[in-house]
Formats: structure tokens, C-alpha cells, sequence
């Protein structure tokens, strides 16, 4: 595996460190103001959250006597964007680059006992004439331009004392299958005169070989070779001596594994075994310090927090971590594929600074045995690949380019989503997000495409390097959930700052502050039990997604991985696994049980059932990186138990177990079930897994109130299910999908109406057929030679309705909540207050709006709101219309044949008995 690395200083030359309290003025201010070192300007000062331009910091170094005369090295971890060094008021050099080191020999003339540093740093903003040589759009910048800049000194600084001739780095090549290992110096100066020795120690400390050479190049053979995996993250160490004479002059120590990663036949392999990809994306941000991570300790607490979640590996996304990041994932076992931070425009520049910026990560960070994949673009983010042939030439030349320099590990050319796609690539890797159950059927069916090596993954505009055989992985899919905020206070009890970012992204809805505000102003307290209650069901409606959604893939032993978006909550984007401080959610204890090589996917016919009916599930286990051994049963528990063999299945196979009919218990009330899954090996479990379905008890359609409808198939639905019919004012309840002028002079008499407004008659994006004159408001104001435009909600009864898709209640990647109030003649709908799997055939497509917040208290029995408490929208409500009222509903309430789905019969029944009982 050929790699290389920068001389780890702090273990065989004399420093000092620069970490600390410096001096800090930002642009045309006098004023000076004290900085931590490392950390960027925006996470030290709230007036500078936003701020692009040009910083000074400054401090003073005090070198000993011991230091008299010495060669001395000035190193940073990283600056971001430009930095100008000043020793003693001259410049010892300039970089650029704002994710890797930079390192300058102080002139031994400028050196005293007493020394000022100073870095000028600028982050350039977008303004190319401010800007001309880097401007932002130019550089690679990753998220910084989703959740702000990210200017300053934000790795450490440390003075260091090396020899004339010192070693600059080393590249490491270690192979698995030989044992040999082969060292490649890189010396300052000639280098002439100067032995060369390296002893390797395992990982069990113990000395295995040495060898010298007077040349820059060292081999070893090593016996009996433990190869570095997420199990057994074996790591051995080279301790490397430059001598001249006999006598040391320069030491350092490089970190390496004996690893493989690789591609073939639609299948990825760890040392020649099998492997699934279970990871998330992780996007390297912190709590306090941004990109700046607090300690080790906090880089080894969210390392074991991702093993703990059953992850293996983790996709850093469009940014190079600090170096401890890499150095605890080589220690406790993380897999990681690691990506370019992105630019927003490409050009010639840009495009080198790319190249330059993955060459250097490979120099830092190439020794990592836990990085295995490198990604060049994410998403066509700067660049063009559907319209510019020229920018997929460059990516596939790029790719050849990195698989050249490094050709032991993967390259993902372009980590694609809809409409991009790839051209040249180790990985067929893509990008969807859909909630459920508000899109289940697209998950469902995009999956299956995928699975099949759908066609769209590629380019087809005759460029496409497509073997046909590239690994599939879901490299990005997830739902929101929400942080609990009080576990985000600082510890004065005040926000972080990000809680009022966001508000330009998603239409608004992810904005953060002020949620339990918003909370309290919906009456959402009289649908959940509190604020804290609201936190946890979201929470558990994004485990219930990301479970339905890994199982369907996990039923296609073609997709041989998948990427959770993402690993933990990044300010305003609360989708993670963790939150921003790394509290766990609620599911935390649970999520190994789908996020595992061994998965029981168990499907039901339904997802809902009526009591003592027999349900049908289909169940298989697929076995990822792992396999089902001779003899393994599975077994399975709720009231009634069972069991059955399972064929011995290898890796990346599907153990199908068949169809099992389970005989649903009698009920006396509606409930939730939960079937028990196990699969069994010589008598010890090795994966178990539950389904969750909703049981309703027999109904009995007795004394139920008589309907009537000019619309045939609702009367014919509500007569299939047991309503009396009766004609016209004789009608206890009239049943609609719209309504027309003769509707609402019905209810001004006193009426009253089911509306089932499910889009399946054209309004005028509201709940009427006809905009009659006479109910026309301000038809004659006349502005700009047109009608004054009228609200979609001025019809009575003053209720708008909007189709879900094309909108933000669509239910992508920012979830929708939608719940329901189980209260009054809802209580008997079981779960909830948020919507599950079993209303599958019934959620709305689309919502109403017209409705204030006081209502939310009252006559809103259901609804939805998206992401951070915004957009509240309406799919059950009551209200008056004269002496008469009309409950309206957005529910596909008649999807389904008459009877066959208890959610739709209940919810009628329901809205049926609350609006007959309406006062």
C-alpha cells in the first residue's frame, strides 16, 4: 500500500509548542483582541460568525540557550486560506491551501532569545475583483458554503529544532501478501554521507525487523504479518534514525498497516474477505471550535460511539480532518473514505488547486491503513458534467491520475445524485433521500432500480468508462430527526450560535431557534405530551425510517453497502446519529440490530391487520460480510411462537425463510404489535430484528350515522363498510371530495360535510370546484391593468389546498412530522401522535392551509410541520360554515378497496363520529 507521511516531530526532535492565547486583529480595525490558537476567527468571535477578509495574529517565542545556533522549523497543522509568516518583522514564506501543512526553516539571522511571530491570513471571499488570485468560488472550500467560513489558524503551531540534513517525510508501501515493506525518504539537502535505519515494531511491541541502507530506500521482510481491519486494527510502528558517523541526527516514527481494499465483481473485499459498507457521512465539525476537534479523548468517544451504532466505516465528507482524526480510526478500527473539499466553479485554477489539494492529503495522510476510497467530486458540486464535455474528460483523466499515485485504494470520480452521474469509477455509488411513509413507494421502487444497475447511474452521452461490474452503494440516504436543545445549551445556559443559522436553506424551515416557541404556538403540547416527548417520537420516526429504508436495501444482495447521512448533526442539519455534542438518540441501544452484517428483513402483506386474521410476512436475512451457518433456525415471538430452518448462506448472500402465516391475536381494542425476530445458531442468537404492525380490533357497524353524496364512489365506499345511505337533507352527513356553491349554501343551512380532499378532483387549489361572482372578494380593484390576485383560501370555507410534491411537505431530505391527535374519537387509532409504516395506503399527497395558529388547539386534529417546527399545514380540521361545519381531510381515505385497509376505515369512522358530534 503505498503511502506517505510527514515526520510525526513530537517524537524524536526538540519543539515547542505555539498553542495558546494570541494576539488577533481582523481587518481594517486598530483594535487587537486575544485568539485561541488553533481555532478559526468565527468560532471565537460573535461579530466575525460570517466574516470573509484578511486576520493578523501575533505572538511572541522565547527560544533558550540551548536553541543557540540551532536549524529551526516553523510548522502549521493548517491555515485556512493564505497565510504570510513574519519572523521579526521579515517574511519567511507564504502558502496557500487551507487544509494542509505548511512548514518554513526560520534564517538563523533573524533568530534572538526574544522573537515575534506573525501570520497574516486571508480567507477570500467571493468577490473576484477584492480576490483576483483565489477567489472563493476558485478555491476548494467544501461546506464551507453551507454552514459559513471557516478563516484562521485552526491547527497547531509548533516550533522545531532539525539538523541540516533532516527527513521530510516518509512514503510507506506495504504489502499484505509478501510482508514486505518498503521505506522511500525524502531527505532536506543532499543527503550525501547519512545512514538510514528502521526498526519496525508490531502490534505487540514487540521489535520484528531492522535494517540499514546508506541509500533513501529501505526494505524489510516481516513474518507472521497481522493485517490492520476494523476487528483487529493491528498497527505497526517504523522508528526511523538519520545517522552521519555513528551518531543520530534526525529520528522520527511513521505509523502503517498490511491492508487490501478492493472492487471486484460488483463486490468489495477487506484482505480477501468479504465486506459490507456500513457508514455514515461525517462531515468534521465540532461543538465549540467548528472544524477544530476539542481533544483526542473527544475524537475516541466518537469513534467508539460509531462502533457502538454497528458502523464500520465512515465517509468524511468534502473535507481533510485534523490528523488525530485518522490516527484514532487506524487505532480503534474505522474504516474511512475520504473526499476533496469541493469548489463551487471550475477553471484551470481551480481545477489544479483540486489536484494539488488530493495529492497533498495523499503526502499528510497516505500511511492511514483505515483510509480505502478516495472521492474526487461530490454531487457535480463545481463542476458542470451534464452539460460540459470538457469538465467529464478532466474527471476521468483525474481519476486516472489518482489511481496512478495511488492505486490501492478506490476512487469514486463524481458521488452522484440525480441528474449527474458517473463517467469513470472504482464505485457505482448514488444519492437519494425519501421519508417514509410519506414516499415509501418511491424508496421502494428507486431501490429496485438501483439494484438492477439502472442505467442512470452513468453518463449516456457516449463517454461513460462502464464496466458494468463496479460495487453498488447507497452513498447517501437519511431522514431528519431533531436534537434534544436543552442538551445543546452552553454552560451559561444560552444557545450555540448556529441555533439562528439555517433560514436560507430548505424555504426556511431549517431554522433552529426559537422551536419550542413554535412548539407552544401549534398547542402541539395537547398532541404530544410535551416538548420533550415531541424530541423523542421524532426521533424514533427517523429510526423507523432509516431501518425500513436499510432493510429494502438489504433485501438486494446487489447493493453490497450504504452511507447514513449522516454521523452526527451539523448545526442547522439535524439528521445525524448524534447530535452536535455527540448525546446518542434515543435509538442508540436499538440500531445495531439493522445496521449489522446479519439483517432479518421481515416483510408483511400489510401493515395493518384486523385481529385474528392471519398476516403474511415474508422474511430473509441477508448476511453482508458475514455468513448463516449449517443448522442455523429462525425463531420468532409475540403471542404465538415458531421456528423454522434457514439454509447455510454465505457472504453478500439473502437467506430466504419464506412466507410465514402468523395468526393475528383477537383484540379487544385497536394496539401495536411487535413480532420478535431471532436467528439462532447452536443455541447461540446472532441477529435478532422486530416488525412493528398495527392490530385493530373487529369493528362492529352498528347505529352509525346515515350518509349521502352526488360523488358515487364515496357513497359506494361508505355503503361497502356499513354506513346507511339516505337522500339528500334526510343524510345525517354529506360526503364530498369538493365542494361547489351549492355545498356551501347546504351548510350555511346546516349541513354538515366529510370533505375527503385527497386531489383526486381539480379545485382551484382549494377546497371549491367553482369561484362563483358572487363570493368573488375585491373582483373589481383593478392593479397593473389585472384583477387584483385572491387568496386560495377566500372561497368558504376558507381552506387552501396544496399538492405535497414540488414543495418542501414533499418528504425528502428535511422530514416532514405529520401527526395526527389521538384524543376524542381519534384515540382509538393505535401508535402514534406521528404517522408510521401502517398508514402506508392512506398519506396525504396533499395539505390544507387557511388555518391559524389557535386552531391548532381545537378544531386541528391533524397536520404536519417540517423540519424545525415550520410550515404547520393542516390534513384533518373542522370548521363552521353557517349553522353547518365541514370536517375536511386530505387523507386518501379511498386508495383502497372498501374494507381492506383497517387505517382507512378507522380514520373515517373517525372523522365520520367527529363531525356528527360537532356542536
Amino acid at each position: 500500500m503505498p503511502t506517505q507521511n510527514e515526520p510525526a516531530a513530537a517524537t524524536g526532535r526538540e519543539t515547542i509548542t505555539l498553542d495558546g492565547v494570541w494576539d488577533f486583529q481582523f481587518g481594517d480595525s486598530d483594535a487587537w483582541r486575544k485568539s485561541a490558537v488553533p481555532a478559526v476567527w468565527q468560532a471565537e468571535f460573535a461579530d466575525l460568525r460570517t466574516a470573509f477578509g484578511r486576520a493578523r495574529y501575533k505572538r511572541t517565542f522565547a527560544l533558550s540557550q540551548e536553541w543557540a545556533g540551532k536549524r529551526v522549523m516553523l510548522r502549521f497543522g493548517a491555515v485556512n486560506y493564505f497565510a504570510e509568516v513574519l519572523v521579526n518583522g521579515r517574511v519567511v514564506g507564504t502558502h496557500e491551501g487551507g487544509y494542509l501543512p505548511l512548514s518554513f526553516i526560520i534564517p538563523h539571522d533573524l533568530l534572538r532569545p526574544e522573537n515575534e511571530l506573525e501570520v497574516v491570513v486571508t480567507l477570500p471571499s467571493a468577490d473576484a475583483n477584492q480576490y483576483p488570485q483565489f477567489p472563493f468560488s476558485e478555491i476548494p472550500h467544501g461546506k464551507q458554503s453551507w454552514y459559513g467560513p471557516l478563516g484562521g489558524i485552526w491547527q497547531s503551531v509548533i516550533l522545531e529544532q532539525c539538523g541540516e540534513c533532516h527527513i521530510e517525510h516518509v512514503k510507506v508501501d506495504a504489502d499484505l501478501a509478501s510482508g514486505v515493506v518498503a521505506f522511500d525518504l525524502e531527505l532536506s539537502g543532499d543527503g550525501g554521507g547519512y545512514e538510514a535505519t528502521v526498526a519496525i515494531v508490531d502490534p505487540d511491541g514487540v521489535e520484528v525487523a531492522r535494517v540499514s541502507s546508506s541509500g533513501t530506500s529501505l526494505r524489510a521482510t516481516i513474518a507472521d504479518i497481522k493485517a490492520w481491519s476494523p476487528d483487529t486494527p493491528a498497527l505497526y510502528r517504523a522508528d526511523l534514525t538519520l545517522s552521519a558517523g555513528g551518531a543520530s541526527v534526525d529520528r522520527t516514527s511513521v505509523t502503517f498497516g498490511f491492508r487490501t481494499f478492493e472492487a471486484r465483481d460488483g463486490r468489495l473485499y477487506l484482505n480477501g474477505a468479504p465486506f459490507y459498507m456500513r457508514a455514515a457521512l461525517d462531515q468534521d465539525y465540532y461543538p465549540a471550535d467548528i472544524c477544530t476537534p476539542p481533544s483526542l479523548e473527544f475524537l475516541e468517544d466518537q469513534a467508539r460511539k460509531a462502533k457502538a451504532l454497528g458502523l464500520n466505516t465512515l465517509r468524511i465528507h468534502i473535507k481533510i480532518p485534523d490528523p488525530r482524526y485518522y490516527e484514532v480510526a487506524d487505532r480503534l478500527g474505522l474504516v474511512i473514505w475520504t473526499e476533496i473539499p469541493n469548489v463551487q466553479m471550475f477553471t484551470e485554477a481551480s481545477a489544479r488547486r483540486m489536484r494539488e489539494t488530493m495529492a497533498g492529503i495523499l503526502r499528510r495522510d497516505g500511511h492511514h491503513p483505515s483510509i480505502v476510497a478516495w472521492t474526487i467530486i461530490n454531487e457535480d458540486w463545481g463542476t458542470r458534467l451534464v452539460e460540459n464535455e470538457d469538465h467529464r474528460r478532466w474527471l476521468a483523466d483525474t481519476y486516472d491520475w489518482l489511481k496512478k499515485l495511488d492505486p490501492t485504494r478506490l476512487v469514486s470520480d463524481n458521488s452522484a445524485c440525480f441528474p449527474n452521474f458517473h463517467v469513470k469509477s472504482d464505485l457505482n455509488d448514488y444519492h437519494y433521500y425519501r421519508s417514509v411513509p410519506e414516499r415509501l413507494g418511491e424508496w421502494d421502487e428507486l431501490t429496485k432500480q438501483f439494484a438492477g444497475n439502472a442505467s442512470w447511474t452513468y453518463s449516456s452521452l457516449g463517454d461513460a468508462q462502464w464496466r458494468g461490474d463496479e460495487p453498488l452503494i447507497v452513498s447517501e440516504f437519511g431522514v431528519w430527526g431533531l436534537p434534544d436543545p436543552s442538551k445543546l445549551l452552553l454552560d451559561d445556559g444560552s444557545e450555540p450560535f448556529w441555533m439562528e443559522t439555517g433560514a436560507t436553506w430548505g424555504d426556511g424551515v431549517a431554522y433552529p431557534h426559537g422551536i419550542q416557541t413554535r412548539f407552544s404556538t401549534l398547542h402541539l403540547d395537547g398532541v404530544f405530551s410535551d416538548f420533550g416527548a415531541f424530541i423523542e417520537a421524532v426521533q424514533w420516526y427517523q429510526f423507523d425510517n432509516l431501518k425500513y429504508q436499510i432493510e429494502v436495501m438489504r433485501s438486494y444482495p446487489s447493493i453490497v453497502g450504504y452511507v447514513i447521512t449522516e454521523f452526527t448533526d451539523v448545526h442547522w442539519e439535524a439528521n445525524g446519529l448524534l447530535d452536535m455534542n455527540r448525546n446518542p438518540r434515543v435509538f442508540h441501544d436499538t440500531f445495531p440490530q439493522v445496521n449489522a452484517d446479519l439483517v432479518i428483513i421481515a416483510r408483511p402483506a400489510a401493515w395493518a391487520v384486523y385481529a385474528g386474521d392471519v398476516l403474511d410476512v415474508d422474511v430473509s436475512v441477508a448476511t453482508g460480510g458475514s455468513e448463516i451457518p449449517d443448522g442455523a433456525i429462525l425463531k420468532w415471538s409475540y403471542a404465538e411462537r415458531g421456528e423454522r430452518p434457514l439454509p447455510a448462506t454465505g457472504p453478500n448472500g439473502l437467506a430466504k425463510a419464506g412466507t410465514l402465516k402468523l395468526p393475528i391475536p383477537d383484540a379487544a381494542t385497536n394496539e401495536r404489535l411487535r413480532i420478535v425476530f431471532e436467528v439462532v445458531s447452536n443455541g447461540v442468537s446472532i441477529s435478532t430484528n422486530f416488525l412493528d404492525v398495527s392490530v385493530y380490533a373487529k369493528r362492529h357497524a352498528t347505529r352509525l350515522p346515515s350518509v349521502t353524496s352526488r360523488d358515487p364512489e364515496l357513497l359506494a365506499f361508505a355503503q361497502a363498510i356499513g354506513y346507511p345511505v339516505a337522500q339528500g337533507e334526510a343524510a345525517d352527513i354529506h360526503l364530498a371530495h369538493a365542494l361547489d356553491s351549492d355545498d356551501i349554501e347546504k351548510m350555511r343551512e346546516g349541513a354538515r360535510y366529510l370533505v375527503i380532499a385527497d386531489g383526486s378532483v381539480a379545485t382551484h387549489r382549494n377546497l371549491r370546484v367553482d369561484v362563483p361572482e358572487g363570493e368573488r372578494p375585491y373582483r373589481e380593484m383593478i392593479v397593473d391593468e389585472r384583477n387584483m390576485p385572491v387568496g386560495i383560501d377566500q372561497q368558504l370555507p376558507g381552506i387552501g389546498l396544496i399538492a405535497r410534491d414540488g414543495t418542501m411537505w414533499r418528504g425528502d431530505w428535511i422530514a416532514n412530522f405529520s401527526w395526527i391527535r389521538r384524543k376524542g374519537a381519534f384515540a382509538s387509532i393505535p401508535g402514534g401522535p406521528l404517522l408510521d409504516l401502517s398508514f402506508e395506503k392512506v398519506v396525504p399527497h396533499h395539505v390544507m392551509t387557511g388555518f391559524r395558529t389557535f386552531e391548532f388547539a381545537g378544531p386541528v386534529h391533524g397536520g404536519v410541520v417540517i423540519g424545525w417546527l415550520h410550515k404547520p399545514a393542516v390534513t384533518i380540521a373542522e370548521r363552521s360554515v353557517g349553522r353547518g361545519a365541514l370536517l375536511a381531510t386530505t387523507f386518501r381515505l379511498t386508495s383502497s378497496a372498501p374494507g381492506s385497509d383497517p387505517v382507512a376505515v378507522a380514520l373515517f369512522d373517525a372523522m365520520i363520529a367527529t363531525i356528527a358530534q360537532r356542536r
